[in-house]
Protein backbone atom coordinates (compact mmCIF):
# COMPACT_ATOMS: atom_id res chain seq x y z
CA UNK A 1 0.00 0.00 0.00
CA UNK A 2 2.79 2.43 0.89
CA UNK A 3 4.62 1.63 -2.31
CA UNK A 4 1.45 2.41 -4.26
CA UNK A 5 1.15 5.81 -2.63
CA UNK A 6 4.80 6.61 -3.29
CA UNK A 7 4.47 5.64 -6.95
CA UNK A 8 1.52 7.96 -7.48
CA UNK A 9 2.48 10.92 -5.30
CA UNK A 10 3.69 14.09 -6.94
CA UNK A 11 6.73 14.21 -4.68
CA UNK A 12 8.10 10.71 -4.20
CA UNK A 13 11.08 9.43 -2.26
CA UNK A 14 12.97 9.18 -5.54
CA UNK A 15 12.17 12.81 -6.27
CA UNK A 16 13.43 13.85 -2.87
CA UNK A 17 16.64 11.90 -3.36
CA UNK A 18 17.27 13.81 -6.56
CA UNK A 19 17.03 17.02 -4.61
CA UNK A 20 19.33 16.06 -1.74
CA UNK A 21 22.70 16.68 -3.28
CA UNK A 22 25.32 17.20 -0.59
CA UNK A 23 26.73 20.69 -0.45
CA UNK A 24 30.09 21.09 -2.12
CA UNK A 25 31.63 22.94 0.80
CA UNK A 26 31.86 22.27 4.51
CA UNK A 27 29.60 24.35 6.72
CA UNK A 28 31.69 27.00 8.46
CA UNK A 29 30.78 25.96 11.97
CA UNK A 30 33.89 25.73 14.04
CA UNK A 31 34.63 22.19 15.17
CA UNK A 32 31.94 20.32 13.21
CA UNK A 33 33.12 19.17 9.81
CA UNK A 34 30.08 17.41 8.31
CA UNK A 35 28.38 18.81 5.24
CA UNK A 36 24.78 19.90 4.97
CA UNK A 37 22.56 18.15 2.40
CA UNK A 38 20.46 20.44 0.23
CA UNK A 39 16.79 19.50 0.72
CA UNK A 40 13.74 21.60 -0.03
CA UNK A 41 9.99 21.28 -0.42
CA UNK A 42 6.95 23.51 -0.06
CA UNK A 43 6.92 24.46 3.60
CA UNK A 44 5.88 27.33 5.83
CA UNK A 45 5.96 30.74 4.21
CA UNK A 46 5.94 32.45 7.60
CA UNK A 47 8.32 30.12 9.47
CA UNK A 48 11.00 32.10 11.33
CA UNK A 49 14.47 31.92 9.87
CA UNK A 50 16.40 31.98 13.13
CA UNK A 51 16.31 31.56 16.89
CA UNK A 52 15.74 34.70 18.96
CA UNK A 53 15.91 34.70 22.76
CA UNK A 54 14.63 37.87 24.42
CA UNK A 55 14.76 36.52 27.98
CA UNK A 56 16.27 33.55 29.75
CA UNK A 57 14.41 30.33 29.11
CA UNK A 58 11.11 30.21 30.97
CA UNK A 59 10.96 33.97 31.49
CA UNK A 60 8.66 36.04 33.73
CA UNK A 61 5.54 35.72 31.57
CA UNK A 62 5.91 31.96 31.44
CA UNK A 63 6.34 31.90 35.21
CA UNK A 64 3.19 33.99 35.62
CA UNK A 65 1.27 31.61 33.36
CA UNK A 66 2.44 28.65 35.45
CA UNK A 67 1.31 30.37 38.65
CA UNK A 68 -2.18 30.95 37.25
CA UNK A 69 -2.53 27.33 36.10
CA UNK A 70 -1.09 25.97 39.35
CA UNK A 71 -3.95 27.50 41.34
CA UNK A 72 -6.19 24.81 39.86
CA UNK A 73 -3.96 22.13 38.35
CA UNK A 74 -0.53 20.79 39.26
CA UNK A 75 1.82 22.22 36.62
CA UNK A 76 5.19 21.25 38.08
CA UNK A 77 6.02 19.20 34.97
CA UNK A 78 5.86 22.22 32.62
CA UNK A 79 8.98 23.95 31.34
CA UNK A 80 7.59 26.69 29.10
CA UNK A 81 4.32 28.52 28.43
CA UNK A 82 3.74 28.63 24.69
CA UNK A 83 2.15 31.25 22.48
CA UNK A 84 0.71 28.98 19.82
CA UNK A 85 -0.77 31.82 17.80
CA UNK A 86 2.77 33.03 17.00
CA UNK A 87 4.47 29.63 16.65
CA UNK A 88 5.13 28.34 13.14
CA UNK A 89 6.79 25.37 11.52
CA UNK A 90 9.73 24.12 13.56
CA UNK A 91 9.77 27.15 15.86
CA UNK A 92 7.91 27.53 19.12
CA UNK A 93 7.31 31.04 20.47
CA UNK A 94 6.79 31.31 24.22
CA UNK A 95 4.87 33.77 26.36
CA UNK A 96 7.94 36.02 26.62
CA UNK A 97 8.35 36.24 22.85
CA UNK A 98 11.33 33.88 22.65
CA UNK A 99 11.54 32.10 19.28
CA UNK A 100 12.99 28.62 19.83
CA UNK A 101 13.88 25.79 17.47
CA UNK A 102 11.73 22.95 18.74
CA UNK A 103 13.42 19.56 18.39
CA UNK A 104 11.08 17.95 20.94
CA UNK A 105 7.67 18.82 19.40
CA UNK A 106 5.35 18.11 22.34
CA UNK A 107 7.04 14.78 23.11
CA UNK A 108 7.09 13.75 19.44
CA UNK A 109 3.39 14.42 18.81
CA UNK A 110 3.48 17.30 16.28
CA UNK A 111 3.92 15.73 12.86
CA UNK A 112 4.17 18.68 10.47
CA UNK A 113 5.19 21.55 12.73
CA UNK A 114 3.19 24.32 14.34
CA UNK A 115 0.20 25.82 12.54
CA UNK A 116 0.80 23.85 9.37
CA UNK A 117 -1.53 25.22 6.67
CA UNK A 118 -2.66 21.73 5.64
CA UNK A 119 -3.77 20.97 9.19
CA UNK A 120 -5.39 24.37 9.72
CA UNK A 121 -7.33 24.08 6.47
CA UNK A 122 -8.58 20.62 7.39
CA UNK A 123 -9.62 21.70 10.88
CA UNK A 124 -11.56 24.71 9.57
CA UNK A 125 -13.67 22.57 7.21
CA UNK A 126 -17.41 21.96 7.45
CA UNK A 127 -16.61 18.28 7.96
CA UNK A 128 -14.71 19.01 11.16
CA UNK A 129 -17.21 21.62 12.36
CA UNK A 130 -19.98 19.02 12.16
CA UNK A 131 -17.91 16.49 14.12
CA UNK A 132 -17.07 19.14 16.73
CA UNK A 133 -20.66 20.27 17.23
CA UNK A 134 -22.00 16.71 17.54
CA UNK A 135 -19.15 14.70 18.99
CA UNK A 136 -20.54 11.22 18.38
CA UNK A 137 -20.38 8.10 20.50
CA UNK A 138 -18.73 6.25 17.65
CA UNK A 139 -19.56 2.76 18.92
CA UNK A 140 -23.31 3.33 18.85
CA UNK A 141 -24.04 6.17 16.40
CA UNK A 142 -21.12 6.78 14.04
CA UNK A 143 -21.47 9.29 11.20
CA UNK A 144 -22.92 7.71 8.07
CA UNK A 145 -19.64 8.26 6.20
CA UNK A 146 -17.30 7.18 8.99
CA UNK A 147 -16.33 4.00 7.16
CA UNK A 148 -14.93 6.05 4.29
CA UNK A 149 -13.07 8.31 6.73
CA UNK A 150 -11.47 5.29 8.40
CA UNK A 151 -10.51 3.87 5.02
CA UNK A 152 -8.98 7.13 3.78
CA UNK A 153 -7.10 7.84 7.02
CA UNK A 154 -5.77 4.40 7.95
CA UNK A 155 -5.72 2.07 4.93
CA UNK A 156 -2.96 3.90 3.00
CA UNK A 157 -0.54 3.55 5.92
CA UNK A 158 -1.69 0.22 7.37
CA UNK A 159 1.15 -2.13 8.34
CA UNK A 160 1.32 -5.09 5.99
CA UNK A 161 -1.13 -7.82 6.97
CA UNK A 162 -3.20 -5.74 9.40
CA UNK A 163 -6.65 -4.90 8.05
CA UNK A 164 -8.54 -3.82 11.18
CA UNK A 165 -8.11 -0.72 13.29
CA UNK A 166 -9.30 0.36 16.75
CA UNK A 167 -9.29 4.12 17.34
CA UNK A 168 -8.56 5.48 20.80
CA UNK A 169 -7.76 8.80 22.43
CA UNK A 170 -4.19 8.15 23.57
CA UNK A 171 -1.33 5.70 23.37
CA UNK A 172 -1.96 4.44 26.90
CA UNK A 173 -5.62 3.78 26.14
CA UNK A 174 -4.63 2.00 22.93
CA UNK A 175 -2.21 -0.25 24.81
CA UNK A 176 -4.81 -1.03 27.46
CA UNK A 177 -7.21 -2.21 24.75
CA UNK A 178 -4.46 -4.15 22.95
CA UNK A 179 -3.81 -6.06 26.20
CA UNK A 180 -7.52 -6.81 26.50
CA UNK A 181 -7.54 -8.00 22.91
CA UNK A 182 -4.66 -10.40 23.64
CA UNK A 183 -6.40 -11.81 26.71
CA UNK A 184 -9.74 -12.28 24.94
CA UNK A 185 -8.06 -13.92 21.95
CA UNK A 186 -6.13 -16.34 24.17
CA UNK A 187 -9.13 -17.37 26.23
CA UNK A 188 -11.33 -17.72 23.17
CA UNK A 189 -8.79 -20.16 21.71
CA UNK A 190 -8.48 -22.04 25.01
CA UNK A 191 -12.24 -22.55 25.29
CA UNK A 192 -12.83 -23.11 21.62
CA UNK A 193 -15.93 -20.95 21.80
CA UNK A 194 -17.86 -18.31 23.74
CA UNK A 195 -17.56 -17.89 27.48
CA UNK A 196 -19.90 -19.81 29.77
CA UNK A 197 -22.34 -18.71 32.46
CA UNK A 198 -19.74 -19.72 35.06
CA UNK A 199 -17.15 -17.54 33.32
CA UNK A 200 -19.53 -14.61 33.44
CA UNK A 201 -20.61 -14.99 37.07
CA UNK A 202 -17.10 -15.58 38.40
CA UNK A 203 -15.76 -12.54 36.55
CA UNK A 204 -18.16 -10.36 38.53
CA UNK A 205 -16.32 -11.53 41.66
CA UNK A 206 -12.87 -10.99 40.07
CA UNK A 207 -12.28 -14.70 40.34
CA UNK A 208 -11.35 -17.55 38.00
CA UNK A 209 -12.34 -18.91 35.59
CA UNK A 210 -13.93 -15.67 34.33
CA UNK A 211 -11.05 -13.53 35.60
CA UNK A 212 -8.07 -15.72 34.64
CA UNK A 213 -4.46 -15.19 35.63
CA UNK A 214 -2.80 -14.12 32.38
CA UNK A 215 0.27 -12.01 31.70
CA UNK A 216 1.54 -9.43 29.23
CA UNK A 217 5.34 -9.53 28.91
CA UNK A 218 7.28 -6.31 28.49
CA UNK A 219 10.94 -5.37 28.71
CA UNK A 220 13.17 -3.69 31.25
CA UNK A 221 13.37 0.09 30.64
CA UNK A 222 10.15 -0.03 28.58
CA UNK A 223 7.46 2.64 28.60
CA UNK A 224 3.90 1.84 27.51
CA UNK A 225 1.82 4.40 29.38
CA UNK A 226 0.69 5.56 32.79
CA UNK A 227 -2.84 4.16 32.97
CA UNK A 228 -3.43 1.31 35.37
CA UNK A 229 -2.87 -1.76 33.19
CA UNK A 230 -0.31 -0.15 30.92
CA UNK A 231 1.67 0.90 33.97
CA UNK A 232 2.33 -2.75 34.80
CA UNK A 233 4.31 -2.97 31.56
CA UNK A 234 6.08 0.37 32.03
CA UNK A 235 9.53 0.02 33.61
CA UNK A 236 11.43 3.16 32.68
CA UNK A 237 11.21 5.26 35.85
CA UNK A 238 10.13 4.44 39.41
CA UNK A 239 8.32 7.78 39.76
CA UNK A 240 5.65 6.47 37.38
CA UNK A 241 5.00 3.33 39.42
CA UNK A 242 5.56 3.95 43.13
CA UNK A 243 2.40 3.49 45.28
CA UNK A 244 0.39 1.97 42.41
CA UNK A 245 -0.68 -1.69 42.63
CA UNK A 246 0.59 -3.70 39.68
CA UNK A 247 -0.04 -7.00 37.94
CA UNK A 248 2.57 -9.66 38.54
CA UNK A 249 3.75 -9.60 34.94
CA UNK A 250 7.25 -10.53 33.76
CA UNK A 251 9.93 -8.24 32.32
CA UNK A 252 12.56 -9.51 29.92
CA UNK A 253 15.93 -7.92 29.47
CA UNK A 254 16.31 -5.46 26.60
CA UNK A 255 19.81 -5.38 25.05
CA UNK A 256 22.42 -2.93 26.31
CA UNK A 257 24.25 -2.19 23.07
CA UNK A 258 27.65 -0.58 22.68
CA UNK A 259 28.18 2.25 20.19
CA UNK A 260 29.16 2.84 17.51
CA UNK A 261 27.31 -0.24 16.34
CA UNK A 262 29.69 -1.04 13.48
CA UNK A 263 32.64 -1.28 15.90
CA UNK A 264 30.89 -3.51 18.44
CA UNK A 265 29.09 -6.09 16.34
CA UNK A 266 30.35 -9.20 18.13
CA UNK A 267 29.63 -7.83 21.62
CA UNK A 268 26.17 -6.69 20.60
CA UNK A 269 25.34 -10.00 18.95
CA UNK A 270 26.29 -11.87 22.13
CA UNK A 271 24.26 -9.43 24.23
CA UNK A 272 21.16 -9.88 22.09
CA UNK A 273 21.54 -13.67 22.15
CA UNK A 274 21.63 -13.61 25.96
CA UNK A 275 18.47 -11.50 26.01
CA UNK A 276 16.64 -13.85 23.64
CA UNK A 277 17.68 -16.89 25.69
CA UNK A 278 16.35 -15.22 28.83
CA UNK A 279 13.11 -14.30 27.05
CA UNK A 280 12.47 -17.92 26.09
CA UNK A 281 13.23 -19.06 29.62
CA UNK A 282 10.58 -16.64 30.93
CA UNK A 283 8.01 -18.08 28.53
CA UNK A 284 8.90 -21.60 29.70
CA UNK A 285 8.80 -20.91 33.44
CA UNK A 286 6.35 -18.05 34.05
CA UNK A 287 3.73 -19.07 36.57
CA UNK A 288 0.85 -17.82 34.42
CA UNK A 289 0.33 -17.98 30.64
CA UNK A 290 1.87 -15.09 28.69
CA UNK A 291 -0.72 -13.98 26.12
CA UNK A 292 1.16 -11.06 24.59
CA UNK A 293 4.62 -9.57 24.22
CA UNK A 294 4.83 -5.80 23.83
CA UNK A 295 7.97 -4.10 22.61
CA UNK A 296 9.09 -0.68 21.33
CA UNK A 297 11.26 -0.49 18.19
CA UNK A 298 13.34 2.02 20.14
CA UNK A 299 12.80 2.39 23.88
CA UNK A 300 12.08 6.12 23.94
CA UNK A 301 11.35 7.11 27.53
CA UNK A 302 13.74 4.46 28.81
CA UNK A 303 16.78 6.08 27.20
CA UNK A 304 16.52 5.67 23.40
CA UNK A 305 17.70 2.08 23.53
CA UNK A 306 18.15 0.34 20.17
CA UNK A 307 18.38 -3.28 19.06
CA UNK A 308 19.04 -5.02 15.74
CA UNK A 309 16.39 -6.35 13.34
CA UNK A 310 17.63 -9.85 14.19
CA UNK A 311 16.77 -9.29 17.85
CA UNK A 312 13.22 -8.23 17.06
CA UNK A 313 12.81 -11.17 14.68
CA UNK A 314 13.90 -13.40 17.53
CA UNK A 315 11.41 -11.84 19.93
CA UNK A 316 8.61 -12.38 17.42
CA UNK A 317 9.63 -16.01 16.80
CA UNK A 318 9.69 -16.87 20.51
CA UNK A 319 6.39 -15.07 21.12
CA UNK A 320 4.75 -16.93 18.24
CA UNK A 321 6.22 -20.26 19.39
CA UNK A 322 4.39 -19.97 22.71
CA UNK A 323 1.09 -18.80 21.24
CA UNK A 324 1.16 -15.18 22.38
CA UNK A 325 0.41 -12.06 20.33
CA UNK A 326 3.35 -9.94 19.17
CA UNK A 327 2.47 -6.31 19.94
CA UNK A 328 4.68 -3.54 18.57
CA UNK A 329 4.28 -0.22 20.38
CA UNK A 330 4.92 2.45 17.73
CA UNK A 331 3.44 5.33 19.72
CA UNK A 332 6.70 7.29 19.47
CA UNK A 333 8.43 5.62 16.53
CA UNK A 334 5.51 5.45 14.10
CA UNK A 335 4.62 7.83 11.26
CA UNK A 336 7.79 8.32 9.21
CA UNK A 337 10.12 9.66 11.90
CA UNK A 338 12.61 6.74 11.69
CA UNK A 339 12.99 6.91 7.91
CA UNK A 340 10.35 4.24 7.27
CA UNK A 341 6.68 4.91 7.95
CA UNK A 342 6.67 2.26 10.67
CA UNK A 343 9.94 1.54 12.40
CA UNK A 344 9.26 -2.21 12.35
CA UNK A 345 9.32 -2.15 8.53
CA UNK A 346 13.12 -1.98 8.79
CA UNK A 347 13.15 -5.40 10.48
CA UNK A 348 11.91 -7.20 7.32
CA UNK A 349 9.78 -9.61 9.33
CA UNK A 350 8.63 -12.80 7.64
CA UNK A 351 5.12 -12.28 9.04
CA UNK A 352 3.50 -9.08 10.27
CA UNK A 353 3.11 -8.23 13.95
CA UNK A 354 -0.28 -9.17 15.43
CA UNK A 355 -0.87 -5.66 16.75
CA UNK A 356 0.75 -2.29 15.98
CA UNK A 357 -0.07 0.53 18.38
CA UNK A 358 0.04 4.20 17.34
CA UNK A 359 -0.57 7.68 18.71
CA UNK A 360 1.38 10.97 18.83
CA UNK A 361 2.29 11.86 15.20
CA UNK A 362 -0.75 9.92 13.96
CA UNK A 363 -2.77 12.63 15.77
CA UNK A 364 -5.02 9.99 17.32
CA UNK A 365 -4.41 6.91 19.40
CA UNK A 366 -5.28 3.40 18.34
CA UNK A 367 -3.95 0.14 17.00
CA UNK A 368 -4.00 -2.02 13.90
CA UNK A 369 -4.70 -5.73 14.28
CA UNK A 370 -5.54 -8.85 12.29
CA UNK A 371 -9.17 -9.67 11.56
CA UNK A 372 -8.86 -13.04 13.31
CA UNK A 373 -8.09 -11.30 16.62
CA UNK A 374 -11.33 -9.29 16.56
CA UNK A 375 -13.39 -10.34 19.65
CA UNK A 376 -16.40 -12.51 18.83
CA UNK A 377 -18.78 -10.23 20.76
CA UNK A 378 -19.40 -6.50 20.61
CA UNK A 379 -18.67 -4.22 23.61
CA UNK A 380 -15.46 -6.11 24.44
CA UNK A 381 -13.24 -3.27 23.13
CA UNK A 382 -15.48 -0.26 23.71
CA UNK A 383 -15.96 3.12 25.35
CA UNK A 384 -18.24 6.10 24.76
CA UNK A 385 -16.20 7.99 22.18
CA UNK A 386 -13.77 5.42 20.71
CA UNK A 387 -11.45 8.23 19.76
CA UNK A 388 -12.39 11.45 18.02
CA UNK A 389 -13.38 11.79 14.35
CA UNK A 390 -11.76 15.24 14.25
CA UNK A 391 -8.39 13.65 14.92
CA UNK A 392 -9.07 10.98 12.32
CA UNK A 393 -9.57 13.79 9.78
CA UNK A 394 -6.28 15.28 10.95
CA UNK A 395 -4.57 11.90 10.55
CA UNK A 396 -5.93 11.57 7.03
CA UNK A 397 -4.61 14.96 5.93
CA UNK A 398 -1.30 14.55 7.75
CA UNK A 399 -0.57 11.16 6.17
CA UNK A 400 -1.52 12.45 2.73
CA UNK A 401 0.87 15.39 3.11
CA UNK A 402 3.68 13.13 4.30
CA UNK A 403 3.63 11.08 1.12
CA UNK A 404 2.92 13.91 -1.29
CA UNK A 405 6.01 15.69 0.01
CA UNK A 406 8.44 12.82 0.52
CA UNK A 407 8.72 13.30 4.27
CA UNK A 408 9.62 9.67 4.96
CA UNK A 409 12.79 10.08 2.91
CA UNK A 410 13.33 13.55 4.35
CA UNK A 411 13.47 12.06 7.85
CA UNK A 412 16.17 9.68 6.67
CA UNK A 413 18.28 12.32 4.90
CA UNK A 414 17.96 14.86 7.70
CA UNK A 415 18.52 12.18 10.34
CA UNK A 416 21.71 10.97 8.65
CA UNK A 417 23.02 14.54 8.71
CA UNK A 418 22.08 14.96 12.37
CA UNK A 419 23.77 11.71 13.37
CA UNK A 420 26.94 12.50 11.42
CA UNK A 421 27.23 15.82 13.23
CA UNK A 422 26.60 14.29 16.66
CA UNK A 423 29.27 11.67 16.02
CA UNK A 424 31.68 14.39 14.92
CA UNK A 425 31.12 16.39 18.12
CA UNK A 426 31.39 13.19 20.14
CA UNK A 427 34.93 12.69 18.88
CA UNK A 428 35.87 16.27 19.73
CA UNK A 429 34.24 16.39 23.17
CA UNK A 430 34.55 12.81 24.52
CA UNK A 431 34.52 14.06 28.10
CA UNK A 432 31.00 15.45 27.56
CA UNK A 433 29.02 13.27 25.16
CA UNK A 434 28.99 9.72 23.76
CA UNK A 435 26.83 6.98 22.23
CA UNK A 436 25.20 8.99 19.44
CA UNK A 437 22.47 6.93 17.77
CA UNK A 438 19.58 7.47 15.41
CA UNK A 439 17.00 5.98 13.10
CA UNK A 440 15.90 8.83 10.88
CA UNK A 441 15.43 11.89 13.07
CA UNK A 442 14.55 9.68 16.05
CA UNK A 443 17.92 10.38 17.58
CA UNK A 444 19.76 10.68 20.88
CA UNK A 445 23.15 10.86 22.53
CA UNK A 446 24.33 10.35 26.11
CA UNK A 447 26.02 12.82 28.37
CA UNK A 448 28.84 11.35 30.41
CA UNK A 449 26.81 11.80 33.62
CA UNK A 450 23.22 12.45 34.61
CA UNK A 451 24.20 15.76 36.20
CA UNK A 452 25.95 16.91 33.04
CA UNK A 453 22.95 15.79 30.94
CA UNK A 454 20.62 18.01 32.95
CA UNK A 455 23.01 20.95 32.61
CA UNK A 456 23.35 20.50 28.83
CA UNK A 457 19.56 20.37 28.45
CA UNK A 458 19.22 23.59 30.46
CA UNK A 459 22.01 25.33 28.55
CA UNK A 460 20.52 24.35 25.18
CA UNK A 461 17.10 25.62 26.18
CA UNK A 462 18.60 28.92 27.26
CA UNK A 463 20.08 29.21 23.77
CA UNK A 464 16.71 28.56 22.15
CA UNK A 465 16.86 24.80 21.53
CA UNK A 466 13.88 22.81 22.79
CA UNK A 467 15.12 19.30 23.49
CA UNK A 468 14.27 16.57 25.96
CA UNK A 469 15.97 14.18 28.40
CA UNK A 470 15.24 10.46 28.72
CA UNK A 471 16.70 7.48 30.52
CA UNK A 472 19.59 7.97 32.94
CA UNK A 473 21.77 10.36 30.94
CA UNK A 474 20.35 10.63 27.41
CA UNK A 475 19.26 13.68 25.45
CA UNK A 476 16.73 12.92 22.72
CA UNK A 477 15.47 14.52 19.53
CA UNK A 478 11.79 14.29 18.59
CA UNK A 479 11.41 16.89 15.81
CA UNK A 480 8.66 17.35 13.27
CA UNK A 481 8.78 15.63 9.90
CA UNK A 482 9.36 19.01 8.24
CA UNK A 483 12.71 19.41 9.98
CA UNK A 484 15.32 20.09 7.31
CA UNK A 485 19.13 20.00 7.32
CA UNK A 486 19.15 23.80 7.55
CA UNK A 487 17.38 23.52 10.93
CA UNK A 488 19.90 20.92 12.08
CA UNK A 489 22.70 23.33 11.15
CA UNK A 490 21.14 25.92 13.49
CA UNK A 491 21.13 23.32 16.23
CA UNK A 492 24.80 22.49 15.59
CA UNK A 493 25.75 26.15 15.99
CA UNK A 494 24.09 26.39 19.40
CA UNK A 495 25.26 22.93 20.43
CA UNK A 496 28.87 23.82 19.75
CA UNK A 497 28.51 26.95 21.89
CA UNK A 498 27.20 24.85 24.77
CA UNK A 499 29.92 22.22 24.40
CA UNK A 500 32.63 24.86 24.33
CA UNK A 501 31.22 26.49 27.47
CA UNK A 502 31.28 23.14 29.27
CA UNK A 503 34.46 21.61 27.84
CA UNK A 504 36.47 21.97 31.04
CA UNK A 505 33.93 20.24 33.30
Amino acid sequence: MLASILRHSRFTAATLKSRTAVSTSTIARGKCSVTEPSVSFAGFEDEPTQIEMKTAFCGPKSQAAFAAINERQDIRTAFTAADYTRSSGNYLVDADGNTMLDLFMQISSIALGYNHPTVRTALSSEEVLTHAANRPALGIAPPHDYGQLLKDAFDPVAPKGLSNVVVATSGSEANENAYKLACIHYMQNQRGGDFTDEDGSSSMLNQAPGSPELAILSFQRAFHGRTFGALSTTRSKSLHKVDIPAFDWPAARFPHLKYPLKDNQEHNKQEETKCLNQLEEIFKTNKMPIVGTIIEPVQGEGGDNHASPEFFKGVQAITKKYGALFIVDEVQTGVATTGTFWAHEAWNLDTSPDVVVFSKKMQTGGFYHKLETRPPQGYRIFNTWLGDPIRVVQARETNKYIFENGLVENAKVTGDYLLAGLQDYEKKYPNLICNSRAQGTFAAFDATSATLRDKLVGDLRNKGIMIGPCGNAAIRFRPSLTLLPKHVTQFFEKFEEVLEENKNL
